[in-house]
């Protein structure tokens, strides 16, 4: 069992402490609930943005790195289509150190056109190395766009568009700061060689006096049930042809998420999984082939993606991927296979528990998920799906008419 304690600050701000005499250090993990879903559909890629603005000074600090390695710390931070989180580890007598600064840029930024601009030539190069200029760069552009009519999810947490970015003003960053970037919005998580009474005293002391701003209240549009298939061919200077296949599946808080993430590690777990066996290994129709969805916190997408290998037909490859699926639900899986996926699920999760930032990272996320505790108990929510529940969730899933395919082709 992982013990943490949680109170709310009077501007809505809530914090879980989680304390571990076993090490000398201390993880403050700061989420903010707010990802690329969130963005204005003609302005997006701001989410991201604001991971990059967010090290570009604050308020009283001009620099946040410098004090954070002078306490011996170390930082980093991500965004996804769904949140943002923040993290830093130093050691515990330091701990104080990371109040202070994640305090001040929640309090405020440093705003200025300098800032933005450093800032937007990083995104904007960034979008330009790993999306536009990489072989396969602009895959899930295209497949998102796909896959989704309506929902938010259509588009990338760097964003639809680089002028998007290239087009941000300092009034549209200042807007979406202060709309999403505030107490009521956030999640504190302090991990460590720590003590509750302190951490309550710190946090009432270095986030207590920021305004609590307005809750945020989403309400996005909600995808429309796929009715039929949709196809896509692309022609690329790619070194081999790659096979892309979509299919919606429900959201990280439904009980079907579970049986779901199982059938992805069935199919596609390592190398005595389904899809690797017979059309890697036996049949040599792929060189690579993986099964995975994003833990969407909103209903997801399932996916199936090989790299074919030369000279093999697509349709014939996508023929044999389908032929699998295929038999996954008519016949379903043994209890060994099932016992076998259900032990990697146990044992990943228990390896990144060992790990005191991923444990912070994980409380934050099961509170914004709307269960800190399921931290603890989502592990017998794997343990109790049954064989039954995969092979009916595979007969929902994986129907032809709630299916998006990407054929991208080598033009050599």
């Amino acid at each position: 069992m992982i013990q943490f304690e949680k109170f709310v600050l009077e501007n809505g701000l809530r914090v879980l402490v989680h304390e571990d005499k076993s090490t000398p250090m201390a993880v403050l993990n700061v989420l903010y609930d707010v990802g690329a879903k969130d963005e204005n559909p003609e302005k997006t890629g701001f989410a991201h943005l604001f991971e990059h603005l967010m090290f570009g000074g604050s308020k009283n600090i001009p620099s946040y790195d410098e004090p954070l390695q002078v306490a011996g710390g170390e930082n980093n931070a991500f965004t996804t289509n769904d949140l943002t989180n923040y993290y830093c580890q130093l050691p515990a007598e330091n701990i104080e150190t990371a109040f202070w600064l994640e305090s001040d840029r929640m309090l405020s930024l440093a705003f200025s056109k300098k800032s933005l601009e450093v800032q937007r030539k990083v995104v904007c190069e960034e979008f330009k190395e790993h999306y536009i200029n990489k072989p396969y760069g602009d895959v899930w552009h295209k497949m998102r766009s796909l896959a989704y009519t309506t929902h938010p999810y259509k588009w990338m947490t760097i964003g639809a568009s680089l002028k998007h970015v290239e087009d941000a003003t300092l009034e549209d960053v200042k807007d979406f700061f202060y709309k999403h970037y505030t107490p009521c919005n956030a999640i504190l998580v302090v991990a460590g060689n720590i003590e509750t009474a302190n951490i309550k005293v710190m946090a009432e002391k270095w986030f207590g006096p920021i305004p609590a701003g307005i809750k945020y209240d989403r309400v996005l549009p909600v995808e429309p049930p796929q009715t039929t298939p949709r196809h896509l061919e692309i022609k690329a200077n790619v070194p081999l042809d790659a096979l892309y296949k979509c299919w919606h599946i429900s959201s990280r808080t439904s009980k079907d998420y579970y049986a779901n993430d199982l059938i992805s590690d069935i199919l596609s777990g390592g190398g005595s999984s389904r899809l690797y066996q017979s059309l890697v290994k036996e049949k040599k129709l792929f060189s690579s082939l993986d099964c995975y969805h994003f833990g969407s916190t909103e209903a997801g997408l399932m996916t199936i993606e090989g790299k074919l290998v030369k000279g093999v037909n697509i349709k014939n490859a996508e023929q044999a991927v389908v032929d699998e699926l295929t038999k996954l639900q008519n016949e379903g899986i043994t209890t060994a296979e099932l016992e076998k996926v259900k032990n990697k699920a146990e044992s990943t999760m228990t390896f990144e528990d060992m790990g005191l930032m991923n444990r912070a990272s994980s409380i934050a996320m099961y509170e914004n998920l709307g269960d800190p505790d399921l931290i603890n108990t989502e592990l017998a929510k794997y343990q109790e799906v049954t064989a039954e529940e995969i092979k009916e969730q595979s007969r929902i899933v994986f129907n032809e008419n709630n299916c998006s395919t990407m054929y991208y082709l080598s033009d050599n």
